[in-house]
């Protein structure tokens, strides 16, 4: 049974990922996951997916994979440290077939302190559990981890015996203390307040409280290197590496109160979040999103698509060629792909009603709610989504009052900064970038885009198509696209050359005189 989908135009897609650090997904037609890298320039990585030369010199595997991928998702991070842990975390979830690191249970380091112990100790973990204890990480460096808490130990005299409760008769097989890397709480050589006070200035270092440490081993490793003692002002700067490995920021990308997830594992979650952030009455289980694309002076398309329960609706997308209005202003063009969206909804919500008089009494809104239950009717959306800041957002809402959508709530999503407008606020509502209520708002702007595109590729195929130099005697379609290729459009090769338009690839000088001749004749 073929696939009703229609695959995404993922070079138009790819022109909007931005050059930041972050994880992506590959997914395949049966929406499978596929593969998951991540990358320090997510525009730089996916590019290599999709050259041509990169199908061609590619490894089996690698070439098996391009060709099976039929979408991507994105998830931005703040550093590569991040994008090394969500990367880990997803495929362990997803475990893809093309992925072979991370598939295992192994999981990344985290360092432990149970500080209602009588004397707490720092120790490494790779598993979470609700113990009572302090949890730090995960830290994707474990040598560099190893080597900050091997230094703790040392810096603040902390245990590292084995056993829960060390006494007199286990002091007499350690040397820790001899050596000075211990201050033997267990001998009482201080008190269990000390003690304790010292572990806390150990949990404040991978809190980053505690930069002033670095910052003194900074200045010990430029004092030996002033003293020409090369060797030991080396052994501090690899650990001045190691420390900052360890003490980059991290989230743990898990899914609560204090966390999110970046990806969307569940939409309605995302749904739900997106209602209480922006205080609907109702969550937004219905949104559409409109997005205007200019095409030259020729053509201005608009696109509307629709999300159900927080997952793409395909069959309820729509596109518009802008009739009414000439040239290029978003403006007015959203106006008119706003007016004829929801007056189509009010009419055919009219025609469905019939001869019901309550229908014309009521408000328009509360009208439709009530046609809410027959199935051939499509109902008005829970949220408005428009592609841009105040001018679309306020043409858009002028048009929703002169149709009596008055309470229709509607929002303008800005690109550059990703700020949320509302009608009659100034200011717009910031969301985090790490919330699924914005990752939400984004893929259904992305998808509006791309949709956009999509037809803006499929107006530009028809122009091409009917070309003039359809009718040229010697002019094939693989000829009459390099040539508009080459010069862009019939009124710039009417110009040309007869040597310019035979350095096109496939085109004779013979070829070139004879379409310059049948140009000339076509006036």
């Amino acid at each position: 049974m073929p696939d009703s989908r229609i695959k995404p135009d993922l070079n138009a897609k790819l022109r909007d990922v931005p050059h930041k650090p972050g994880v992506y997904i590959m997914r395949d037609r049966l929406n499978n996951v596929i593969y998951v890298g991540k990358a320090r320039d997510l525009r730089k990585r996916l590019a290599n997916y999709f050259t041509p030369a990169r199908s061609q010199l590619a490894d089996r595997k690698t070439r098996a994979l391009i060709h099976s991928i039929w979408d991507f998702d994105l998830h931005e991070v703040r550093n590569d440290t991040e994008a090394l842990v969500l990367e880990g975390k997803l495929i362990k979830e997803f475990r893809p077939r093309y992925n072979v690191s991370y598939r295992d249970d192994k999981r990344y380091y985290l360092v432990r302190v149970h500080l209602s112990d009588a004397m707490p100790k720092l120790s490494l973990t790779r598993l979470k559990k609700e113990d009572g204890a302090r949890y730090f990480g995960p830290f994707p460096h474990g040598s560099a981890l190893r080597t900050t808490v091997n230094w703790l130990n040392k810096k603040f005299g902390l245990r590292v015996c084995r056993p829960l409760k060390p006494g007199e008769n286990d002091y007499k097989h350690c040397s820790n203390d001899i050596i000075k890397n211990c201050s033997a709480p267990c001998i009482a050589r201080i008190s269990q307040a000390e003690y304790l006070h010292r572990v806390e200035q150990a949990c404040e270092f991978f809190e980053g409280k505690s930069k002033d440490l670095v910052t003194a081993l900074q200045e010990e490793m430029q004092q030996a290197a002033a003293k020409l003692d090369f060797e030991k002002a080396a052994e501090l700067r690899d650990m001045i590496d190691d420390f900052k490995k360890t003490l980059i920021p991290s989230r743990t990308f898990e899914r609560g109160a204090r966390a999110r997830v970046i990806r969307s594992i569940n939409p309605m979650a995302d749904v739900q979040e997106l209602q209480e952030l922006l205080h609907l009455e109702v969550p937004p289980l219905v949104m559409e999103c409109f997005d205007i694309a200019n095409i030259g002076l020729a053509h201005c398309v608009a696109s509307m698509v629709r999300f159900k329960n927080g997952v793409p609706d395909n069959a309820n997308y729509r596109r518009y060629r802008i009739k009414v209005v000439s040239g290029q202003n978003d403006f007015l063009s959203m106006a008119e792909v706003i007016r004829r969206r929801f007056s189509r909804i009010l009419l055919e919500g009219k025609a469905v009603a019939g001869d019901d008089a309550e229908f014309s009494q009521d408000a328009p809104a509360e009208a439709l709610q009530r046609l809410a239950a027959n199935p051939k009717f499509v109902t008005l959306p829970d949220l408005v989504i428009v592609d841009g800041g105040k001018g679309q957002l306020g043409v858009a809402v002028a048009e929703l009052q002169r149709l009596g959508l008055h309470d229709l709530p509607i929002i303008g999503l800005a690109k550059e900064n990703e700020e949320v407008y509302r009608p009659g606020e100034s200011y717009p509502v910031i969301i985090p970038h790490e919330r699924g209520a914005l990752k939400l708002l984004q893929r259904i702007r992305d998808e509006a885009h791309r949709w956009a595109n999509g037809y803006h590729q499929l107006l530009l195929g028809r122009r091409v198509a009917e070309s003039i130099l359809d009718d040229c005697p010697g002019v094939s379609k693989t000829r009459k696209a390099a040539l508009l290729k080459t010069f862009g459009s019939v009124t710039r090769l009417r110009k040309a050359t007869e040597g310019e338009i035979s350095a096109v690839k496939g085109i004779s000088k013979a070829l070139a005189k004879q379409v310059l001749e049948f140009l000339a004749s076509r006036g």
